[in-house]
């Protein structure tokens, strides 16, 4: 009987479009779309509290012709980069999967920009073992992005990813910071200090223990000090270092980090700490909560009322992008805080039935359908036949916690605190987690283009 539900739940996303994501590009094919069946009808019969087993996908059926994700047109290059992109192919290919077409909206704050940045961090790093330089002057940064873009673009990445990601040809030079070489870093940073605590790095700790954290930002705390000004003895005396020239240090003892390290290991250790930050925020924009407000006020004396109002306003959150469960969490608590402050102090998540998947990103044209990626977002994969995949925690409804008006917001590193029914890893899952969650369900999402473009 779950083997069965499983592959009905396959076959409804095999036939949703990577399209339908939104309305405009759903209009001329959502009403071809029939699903008969909700998705909590699909679902295996698991509690909330089971111990699932996780599902994976079909094959697609042997009617679909297989697809690729390239254009088959080889990129135009500058010609006049210097960075060595065939040292890390395979991971440009990953990229390029991360942020593929229609995806890189959608997944930009969890996967593919992660993704695209520690990439680039690591080529700028692998190329200086030739070039001894960890940064880029303005001029070949141009190309090098350039360049970079294009080979993506002809693997089927999105082609605006600068823009999504917020990515320039200053990213690339050593902006403020005032030591750009492998020699002059290596002089003046204790070297095996990174490598003992960022070399492998425990990524279910390191997000509250900070020890490779701490060992970069001493690095680049030592890199911004070579500023200094001379007193009236010509002695030297440290000025005022401001965080955004610690910061652009940072950044070059990531790129001499990664040139020490496999690329494959260079990727684990930078997504990791990338996820130790956007874990720590909600990524949504949230709304004016005055519908909210007016539709619950009185102390919630229409109960239909304040639902609707509520409802309406989650919609809006769910054509936004894919959250990680903790964002989600962060998510749930900011909404909370902006309605306490309009006097709303009824749990209104409880009152409306409102779930942390109802924070993420909704495939249109089916219903209880939002995905929450794991605290450590995997990579997307690619097949031929069954097409584009990515992991989804699917929390079976969990109940998005009303922030309390005396405590300090969920976090998974204050041990004192529970995080009600968090999702956990499924088995041989990766992942950032509390020890105190519970055991939930981990499933494959994966949707498949019919057409390629």
């Amino acid at each position: 009987m779950r083997e069965k539900k499983a592959q009905k739940l396959k076959l409804s996303f095999l036939f949703l479009l990577i399209f339908c994501f939104s309305d405009a590009r759903c209009s001329s094919r959502q009403n071809s779309l029939l699903f008969d069946t909700k998705v909590d009808n699909m679902m295996p019969l698991i509690s909330p509290t089971g111990n699932p087993q996780p599902l994976y996908p079909l094959l697609a059926p042997s009617p679909l012709s297989p697809f690729t994700i390239t254009n088959n047109t080889a990129p135009k290059l500058s010609g006049r980069c210097t960075l060595d992109f065939d040292a890390i192919d395979t991971m440009m290919s990953m990229t390029a999967i991360d942020c593929f077409t229609v995806f890189a909206p959608y997944l930009a704050n969890v996967v593919c920009c992660p993704q695209f940045e520690a990439t680039l961090v690591i080529l700028i790093g692998q190329s200086s073992k030739k070039t001894k330089m960890l940064s880029l002057n303005s001029t070949l940064a141009k190309h090098c992005l350039s360049d970079y873009d294009q080979i993506l673009m002809g693997q089927g990445a999105n082609n605006s990813l600068q823009q999504i990601c917020a990515i320039g040809p200053s990213n690339l030079t050593e902006a403020s910071c005032p030591v750009k070489d492998v020699d002059g870093f290596e002089k003046m940073v204790n070297t095996s200090k990174i490598l003992a605590n960022c070399g492998k790095i425990d990524l279910v700790n390191e997000c509250c223990k900070e020890t490779c954290q701490n060992a970069l930002m001493e690095a680049a705390k030592d890199l911004a000090s070579v500023s200094y000004d001379f007193d009236a003895m010509g002695i030297r005396r440290p000025s005022g270092i401001s965080n955004r020239v610690i910061n652009d240090c940072k950044n070059i003892a990531l790129r001499w980090l990664a040139s020490k390290l496999e690329p494959v290991r260079a990727k684990e250790v930078l997504r990791g700490l990338a996820t130790c930050n956007l874990n720590k925020v909600c990524p949504l924009v949230l709304p004016n909560v005055g519908p909210v407000a007016r539709g619950c006020g009185d102390e919630i004396s229409n109960q239909t009322s304040c639902c609707t109002a509520m409802e309406g306003y989650v919609s809006h959150l769910q054509k936004q992008s894919f959250l990680t469960n903790l964002q989600a969490l962060n998510c749930a608590a900011s909404l909370g805080k902006k309605l306490q402050k309009e006097n709303i102090t009824k749990d209104v998540y409880k009152l409306c039935h409102i779930s942390l998947q109802d924070f993420s990103l909704q495939a249109n044209g089916m219903q209880e359908s939002g995905c929450l990626l794991p605290s450590l977002p995997s990579d997307a994969t690619f097949d031929r036949y069954s097409g584009v995949s990515f992991l989804c925690d699917l929390n079976d409804h969990i109940p998005a916690p009303w922030p309390s008006m005396s405590h300090l917001p969920p976090s998974s590193c204050n041990k004192t605190i529970k995080i009600p029914a968090l999702p956990a890893a499924a088995s041989g899952q990766r992942g950032l987690y509390n020890d105190d969650v519970t055991f939930l369900l981990l499933c494959v999402m994966t949707f498949v283009l019919v057409t390629i473009l």
